[in-house]
């Protein structure tokens, strides 16, 4: 490939997402710019060679640290919007840099640059040096390339679909949410995909490179029914190829999407007060990650911000409870073949048995434990820093079955799906909206309920599992992000059923 700067490469890419609709945005043309799948992707393209990492990486421990590294970035993005049974917006978007750390102890020095040239990376690098203030450390002589796993492998380049292909998703989407009721007044449609390629370089003589799939199809409906509207919607996605959006991904979303619309046109509101509440499998594993997995991050133990901070081998649920951080599941949202310090994705076991085992650690809290790094170290982009972050956090099944638990229940909610949640991660106290779920009344459900809040504690929500299904589901997604420290990145997550034998129920006063 001939050299390119950024900006006339951004320019290039940015006429032809203006084009929008009238031509592919992004053809067949760009797989010979994105390369082929072997090692060195970076060089080929951007003549990023190891002699310049070497340069960079000894200018970023010219006054010493413990270690650096260059995370390096190349991602392209694309959605095709359809409202009002037209297809309105179809456009891309294209991310390129590096970002360079040194770490000294538990500090962060960082510098980053769109400009992949040498001066520009040098000057990120004497940025991210002054963290320290010491003597000059140098970096490996050599660097060995990292072999890894492919959890999401592509039978062909997401950036090689033309849009002529994707159009009559989002379009199929659109005609069968219409013909499913005639209630539905206003359809959504939207389809997206990334293609983000990485290159992690550290002074241990490490390098690694990962090409990180992400995509989803996703529907949201209004419905009308005498003068009053309800609205609702679902998706699916993760790490897939092209060929998973079927006709009967298509049908499900669109049916998931319409019937849970149509449910809230009969929902009531359940009592308030304190009540059993029963967590269908699945998606209601947000809450899983949201109010118990952010805890048993090293970052808020290390710091001793987490109630868990002294629970390493301590019992922390009932001994049929197992929870596990895996980022190696196929195709899934949160699975990555290696984190973004260059560690292979790998299964973190964080509760076994009701025992707390370990926390999610990145590079700089392994060395603070003495331990080592769980694969756990992500970031939203070259411009952000690491941080200990969840993949796909699962709670493994129990023995119950759904129909006991909700029998044993006897009187409460059940809960189909949550959202808009707010919880303290240190002490884990959490608010959650429930936009799904059924009222239990003599241990059976009846009456959809809606507009309600659970509250709780995560820890103690943890303690209070009496009972767990044999019906475990991962959510099959690909829209869930995690915005820990203001940074966005793609997670998954799954249980079974749980009954938890009480939390606070915002509902109706009795």
């Amino acid at each position: 490939m001939s050299e390119m700067t950024r900006r006339s490469f951004l320019k290039t890419t940015a006429g032809v997402a203006a084009m929008g609709a009238a031509v592919p945005i992004i053809s067949g043309g760009w797989q010979q710019l994105l390369g082929a799948e072997k090692p060195g992707y970076f060089e080929r393209e951007f003549g990023i060679s190891d002699a310049l990492c070497q340069k960079v990486l000894a200018a970023a421990l010219a006054k010493g640290g413990d270690f650096a590294d260059l995370y390096f970035e190349h991602t392209v993005s694309n959605w095709i919007v359809l409202e009002d049974g037209k297809v309105n917006q179809a456009f891309s978007d294209v991310a390129l840099g590096v970002g360079i750390r040194t770490v000294k102890g538990d500090q962060v020095g960082y510098g980053f640059t769109q400009e992949l040239n040498e001066p520009s990376m040098l000057n990120a690098a004497a940025i991210a040096a002054t963290i320290a203030n010491g003597l000059q450390v140098k970096p490996a002589a050599k660097f060995a390339w990292l072999e890894t796993k492919n959890y999401y492998a592509l039978e062909k380049l997401l950036t090689a679909v033309k849009l002529e292909a994707k159009l009559p998703l989002v379009q199929k989407i659109n005609e069968k949410c219409f013909a499913l009721s005639p209630l539905v007044v206003k359809v959504n449609a939207s389809f997206h995909d990334q293609q983000k390629r990485i290159m992690v370089v550290n002074s241990e003589g490490v390098k690694a490179e990962d090409l990180q799939p992400r995509d989803y199809l996703t529907a949201f409906v209004v419905a009308e029914k005498n003068g009053r509207r309800e609205q609702a919607g679902w998706n699916l996605g993760g790490r897939q190829n092209f060929s998973f959006y079927t006709q009967k991904a298509i049908d499900e979303i669109a049916a998931k999407a319409v019937n849970d619309a149509l449910l809230l046109f009969d929902a009531v509101q359940p009592p308030a007060g304190e009540m059993p509440v029963v967590f269908a499998p699945g998606v209601t594993a947000i809450l899983l990650h949201e109010a118990i997995g952010h805890g048993m991050e090293a970052d808020f133990n290390r710091k001793k911000t987490s109630t868990y901070c002294t629970m390493i081998g301590k019992k922390v649920a009932e001994p049929f409870i197992t929870i596990i951080d895996d980022g190696t599941i196929p195709n899934q949202l949160g699975s990555i073949n290696i984190d973004d310090e260059g560690t292979p994705g790998q299964r973190t076991v964080l509760v076994e048995n009701g025992i707390l085992k370990s926390y999610m650690h990145d590079k700089i809290s392994a060395r603070y434990y003495q331990v080592q790094p769980t694969g756990s170290g992500r970031r939203e982009s070259y411009q952000h820093y690491v941080q200990p972050r969840m993949r796909n956090t699962i709670m493994l099944a129990g023995p119950a079955t759904r129909e006991d638990i909700i029998r044993s229940a006897q009187k409460g909610i059940y809960v189909e799906n949550v959202s808009n949640g707010q919880v303290n991660i240190g002490e884990g106290d959490f608010a959650f909206y429930v936009s799904q779920g059924r009222l239990i009344e003599n241990g059976k459900l009846t009456s959809t309920i809606k507009d309600i809040n659970i509250m709780g504690n995560g820890p103690k929500m943890l303690q209070d599992i009496t009972m767990l299904g044999n019906d475990f589901e991962l959510h099959r997604g690909g829209t869930g992000a995690c915005g820990k420290g203001g940074q966005s990145v793609p997670v998954g997550f799954g249980q079974p059923s749980c009954l938890v034998k009480s939390l606070t129920v915002g509902g109706v006063k009795s």
